[in-house]
């Protein structure tokens, strides 16, 4: 990182920042170009948890390329300035790396459907099994991460 006085690395740190996000936005690489989609996540253990639709495009690149790469951002503000080169913003982010797999076993669907769901309810959800055969479960093993902060 450039900046090392804007940098990130207590890992707590970088959790609170996913644990407040309401979006991800994981980056795929179809071929020579990028793809980049904002999604609902679920995240537990250094690892994180998406849902989709079964076919679709997100499915077709990853069955490519597992590669991807993903960004959480908290807390933006625009921070106006006297000129134009003086202005900034504030924010809190997490940008990381990881390899994605599709979640086929059913009960690692459903732990992971639970895990999303935790991320935007306090509430407990059940899940049927005939909506868990119907939704694919993207399950993203993170292998770095880090943050960085504007005041």
């Amino acid at each position: 990182m450039r900046r090392n006085e804007k940098e990130i690395t207590d890992k707590a740190d970088m959790e609170s920042i996913i644990q407040q996000s309401l979006v991800c936005r994981l980056a795929l690489s179809d071929e020579d170009s990028p793809y980049i989609v904002p999604l609902c996540f679920g995240y537990t253990d250094n690892t994180l948890y998406f849902h989709s639709a079964k076919e679709g495009k997100k499915r077709e690149i990853l069955k490519r390329n597992n590669n991807v790469c993903f960004e959480f951002d908290i807390g933006s503000e625009v921070k106006p300035g006297k000129t134009g080169c003086d202005w900034g913003m504030k924010y809190r982010s997490v940008i990381g790396f990881g390899e994605a797999f599709i979640v086929e076993d059913l009960e690692e669907k459903r732990r992971a459907l639970g895990i999303i769901m935790a991320q935007y309810a306090d509430q407990v959800y059940k899940f049927t099994d005939a909506a868990v055969k119907e939704t694919l479960v993207i399950k993203v093993e993170i292998s770095s991460m880090t943050g960085k902060h504007s005041v």
